[in-house]
């Protein structure tokens, strides 16, 4: 029981005010000789008879807990109706093991209309389990303006789902209690939490083309200040009874959290800073966010310690942020364990990593499990590998899940795999989902693989967004092709870009002539996804590119696409490339390209060499390579080659 923690209205007289703890920092030195004085002044006029002075000089010895002391001069201004002295009696009865007589007196003195006697016996009969008489007498307590009174009857009526439960613990939050400014901060995130998610839904719901779909939930990041083992109520309006201030109307409850988290983090609240650091941390504010994490971390709260690393980390210190993390991880903090982990593994100390993942997962953190099936799969360890996966994915890692039946798949156990791709991709996993359409398609299950897909897509997985693109486009269903391509590409897939911008080139209308004759070229959107598609290594857009680029007259610009085209193995960039130096007068060195390119099976670039080797007079082998074109074809192609061919024999044979 917080016994003296209103101490000041503890006396009730006025006279006596505890100290803040910026004045007690401000003068440590106690004038104890005018404090002697005064309890000497004090103990003559009780003895004369004073009420006030002695319920006062009882209070005083029970402040430095003297009982023996107090006792009596509590007693005596209790009988003559003190009720301050009332309570205070109570206050050491209870200190004394007189739980039930303490009461007694808080009774008397509550019943005289003593706040802070009716917030303990309200208090008293909660422990016992009476709810409807604590309910009363808090309720008494907090009417009145206490503000203990007002923070337990919130607390009473909150653990009963009560709607009046927040009025309360707004009035004392708004009356300096920190504990309440955090918790409201807590409910009121809670509700924003709850408005987003009902916003989200009712978006998707009436977005076309959703509704069905289910999104995976990405991996969770690396710092989660949500207090989980909070329950999340919705608080109505308040009660007629209750305080009609600062009831925060018209203010967003994220907004309004964030006020509440702050006016707790600087009373001292080390959670409340943790949260407030989450808040600006989300935003961007990382200066502001390091100080609050800093504040509670060296307050001793472990979470706080971790985020701090994460933030030093990101900002290229890795050391400091190593020694918060070591911090955190001592007082039972599994992620920062698993961040220590990682740094280790980085710097190629894979025993100390392991022995961190161990600590994660005794601290309870399965992703200790995780990360030591990732170890173990690197080091080539693979039974230990599954062992730990499966330890992860048993309890209820996905991308554990997800990471097992890869093992198991690369182990050609596709029997075993697939419920985990399943399990994990049920759970969320949006790699897993992308797994399982792969795994469909290889038995040319394609309508089970598009629908997964599609669920990978609709997650944001580019590879997926990809194949159901390509899918609607062999189905004839070219807008929401390029609606998929566009995401794909988006994301990065060169495969994409390219598909995309051959969708866009297939709606181009033929480029236009200038009334004097020259043509006006405009770099069109298609060409823009060629480029960028040719630029991640594509080998078609960059022939692509380059075909352009010839279009346009640029010769040196489709030389260099055509260049690297040929140089990463591309048929078509070699042979366009041999065609660009002969026209440049380079034919030694374009029959080089033309050769690479008929060797990888190219029968336009065997022709060109047919007919050089036949005008260079080197009849052999221009038939050699007539030849190898009628074989590869196309058909003008082999046929043309077939004429060659035979006018060569002839000349051969005559």
């Amino acid at each position: 029981m917080d016994v003296m923690g209103d101490k000041a209205t503890l006396f009730e007289t006025g006279r006596f005010v505890q100290p803040s703890r910026e004045e007690a920092e401000a003068a440590p030195d106690v004038d104890e000789t005018g404090e002697a004085a005064e309890e000497v002044r004090l103990r003559l006029a009780a003895e004369t008879g004073d009420v006030e002075a002695a319920s006062v000089l009882g209070a005083l010895l029970l402040r430095r807990a003297d009982l023996d002391g107090a006792e009596p001069h509590l007693r005596a201004a209790t009988a003559a109706g003190d009720r301050a002295a009332a309570n205070n009696l109570g206050v050491l009865l209870h200190q004394r093991g007189y739980a039930d007589e303490a009461a007694g007196w808080w009774r008397v003195a509550a019943v005289a209309g003593s706040a802070a006697a009716a917030h303990a016996l309200g208090r008293h009969h909660r422990e016992r389990g009476d709810e409807p008489a604590a309910e009363y007498w808090l309720r008494q307590s907090a009417e009145q303006g206490h503000v203990l009174g007002a923070y337990a009857l919130a607390d009473l009526l909150e653990h009963r789902g009560d709607d009046g439960a927040e009025q309360w613990m707004r009035a004392a939050a708004e009356r300096g209690h920190r504990e309440a400014a955090y918790r409201l901060a807590r409910a009121l995130d809670r509700r924003a939490a709850e408005r987003g998610a009902l916003e989200r839904g009712a978006a998707e719901s009436a977005e076309p083309g959703r509704a069905g779909r289910t999104a995976g939930t990405p991996g969770a990041g690396a710092v989660d200040a949500d207090d989980r083992s909070a329950a999340g109520r919705r608080t109505d309006a308040a009660r007629d009874a209750g305080p009609r201030s600062g009831t925060g109307l018209g203010v967003p409850p994220a907004e309004e959290a964030e006020q509440w988290y702050r006016q707790a983090a600087a009373r001292g609240h080390r959670r409340a800073a943790l949260h407030l650091g989450a808040i600006l941390e989300r935003r961007g504010e990382l200066k502001e966010a390091g100080r609050w994490y800093l504040t509670s971390a060296k307050d001793g709260e472990a979470r706080a310690a971790c985020a701090l690393g994460f933030l030093l980390r990101d900002a290229g210190d890795t050391e400091n942020a190593a020694v918060w993390w070591l911090r955190a991880a001592q007082d039972g903090d599994g992620n920062a364990a698993n961040a220590l982990g990682a740094l280790h593994a980085e710097r190629g100390q894979t025993q100390t990593a392991e022995r961190w993942y161990r600590a994660a997962l005794d601290a309870g953190d399965v992703n200790g499990a995780y990360n030591l099936g990732l170890l173990c799969a690197e080091q080539g360890r693979t039974a230990q590998a599954e062992q730990w996966y499966r330890h992860a994915a048993y309890a209820g890692h996905r991308e554990a899940a997800n990471a097992l039946a890869i093992l198991l798949l690369q182990g050609g156990d596709t029997t075993g795999a697939e419920p985990w791709f399943s399990k994990a991709a049920e759970a969320g996993s949006v790699d897993a989902a992308f797994n399982l359409g792969i795994l469909y398609a290889g038995r040319g299950e394609d309508a089970a693989a598009l629908r997964w897909y599609e669920r990978a897509a609709a997650a944001g997985h580019t590879e997926a967004a990809l194949q159901v693109g390509i899918a609607r486009l062999r189905d004839g269903d070219e807008q929401d092709a390029e609606l998929h391509l566009r995401c794909a590409a988006g994301g990065g897939s060169a495969e994409a870009a390219y598909r995309l911008a051959t969708v866009l080139d297939a709606r181009r209308p033929r480029p236009s002539a200038h009334e004097l004759g020259e043509v006006v070229h405009e770099k069109t959107e298609c060409e823009e996804w060629y480029e960028r598609a040719a630029s991640q290594g594509h080998r078609r857009a960059q022939v692509r590119v380059g075909m352009l680029a010839a279009a346009r007259g640029d010769v040196v610009e489709a030389a260099r696409w055509y260049r690297l085209a040929a140089e990463a193995g591309s048929r078509n960039g070699a042979f366009n490339l041999g065609l660009l130096l002969v026209r440049e007068g380079s034919e030694p060195e374009a029959v080089v390209w033309w050769t690479r390119a008929a060797r990888e099976g190219h029968g336009r670039a065997a022709l060109r060499l047919a007919l050089v080797y036949a005008r260079r007079g080197e009849l052999d082998e221009g038939q050699r390579w007539a030849d190898r074109a009628v074989t590869l074809g196309p058909a003008e192609v082999a046929e043309r080659a077939a004429r060659l061919r035979d006018a060569l024999r002839q000349e051969l044979t005559a």
